[in-house]
């Protein structure tokens, strides 16, 4: 059986989520994380000026010349080298048209006793203050989140970017501690609001659902089942937020509408397995264990997610499912290399279970999924041998 393209674009798009679920930090779990945000880069430079262009030389290309550029110091936002003042010009290698009064920021680090600039952020007056009013590095994280929040939806573009990939970086723990004070009515108005950026429907449906009441969450419910044949940018993060409100019921609402049906879009089935996993690692057992692995092994119906949705419950240890893989590894509807190869790994994980009975022998899980590898090796030893390779625990 081939996979779809679907599948393969649908997993790519949210191979970020992955990856933040598997880091340490925690960072917004449906949040395109963007590169170091403008505080972050301001914070980080050992010198930082507010300056105007004020001229330079445009380039010559018979000579070879890139040009220079000249900006006048209006003032000093920090100085580690001790060698700046107001008014003085500075001039940069390689010619940029800009007009007089034009404001830009530069940010350097010293080399040598010398500052090397980075290339000239372009700034308007209400974002370079944005950038100087922010709290420094050393304010917790709550504290500078609460600072970013009122600037999530602001009119100039930069500093609205800038805001949400605050949150975007942050750790998950430290936005739920916002919840008392987040916007709740301006939440639901950006998630209907069509004008909004898609990249950001995740991060304000999970802020909803912290925040949410009980008719904020027939309002994300009513936005997870709206009908639709496209790929919908954040809307993981919607069911995320739904579930943290909701807890049991509104799985129950997933796993009929999204897991167990079979007429979604591969899209909508893959992000509420997103959310499970959300709730799994973020959830802090809102919901139970066990109910979460009942959602998840509804997904083993689905060949196209089969070899994504077996390692997960292997992680989660899932013990219920190993006599159903087997069956599934003879299968002719799963003869897929990457599901064999999964089924494998989780064997490999459940033998590596460290728990121990009551008299100190070996759980029975253990010892069939030993079993099941010696009889996987003997028949198959190719996938095992290929499983075994590429095994992180």
């Amino acid at each position: 059986m081939l996979y779809s393209l679907a599948r393969r674009v649908v997993v790519a798009a949210f191979l970020s989520c992955a990856l933040m679920f598997a880091s340490s930090a925690w960072a917004c779990p449906f949040c395109s994380a963007p590169s170091l945000t403008l505080t972050e880069q301001l914070n980080a430079s050992q010198a930082a000026v507010l300056v105007q262009w004020s001229g330079g030389e445009e380039p010559n290309r018979e000579k070879s010349f890139a040009g220079t550029t000249n900006y006048e110091v209006l003032e000093i936002v920090h100085d580690d080298s001790g060698s700046l003042e107001k008014e003085q010009v500075l001039q940069l290698d390689r010619y940029r048209a800009a007009q007089k009064g034009d404001l830009f920021v530069l940010l350097g680090t010293l080399s040598d006793g010398r500052i090397e600039w980075s290339s000239p952020l372009e700034v308007t007056e209400a974002s370079y203050n944005y950038m100087r009013q922010a709290p420094t590095k050393e304010a917790a994280t709550t504290e500078r989140l609460a600072y970013f929040m009122k600037f999530l939806e602001y009119p100039d573009k930069l500093i609205a970017d800038d805001a949400y990939g605050e949150f975007a970086n942050a750790p998950y723990e430290d936005i739920v501690p916002l919840r008392s004070v987040m916007p709740r009515e301006d939440l639901r108005k950006w998630l209907s609001d069509p004008q909004t950026t898609p990249t950001r429907y995740g991060l304000y449906g999970l802020m909803l659902g912290l925040c949410g009441q009980e008719e904020d969450a027939e309002f994300l419910k009513n936005m997870i089942l709206e009908e639709t044949d496209d790929f919908r940018l954040g809307i993981d993060g919607v069911m995320g937020g739904y579930l943290v409100l909701t807890g049991d019921k509104g799985l129950d609402v997933l796993d009929e509408s999204k897991l167990a049906n079979r007429d979604v879009p591969f899209s909508e089935t893959f992000a509420a397995m997103q959310a499970l996993r959300f709730m799994w690692t973020c959830g802090d057992g809102e919901i139970a264990p066990e109910r979460l692995r009942q959602s998840m092994r509804i997904l083993l119906d689905r060949p196209n997610l089969a070899d994504l949705v077996i390692v997960d419950l292997a992680r989660w240890k899932d013990v219920s499912v190993m006599d159903r893989l087997i069956t599934i590894y003879n299968s002719e509807e799963y003869n897929v290399p990457s599901i064999k190869r999964s089924i494998v790994r989780y064997f490999l994980i459940t033998e590596k279970d460290s728990t121990t009975t009551a008299d100190g022998g070996v759980p029975e899980h253990v010892a069939k999924a030993k079993e099941y590898l010696a009889k996987l090796r003997e028949e198959d030893p190719k996938t095992v041998k290929a499983a075994e390779r590429y095994f992180f625990d």
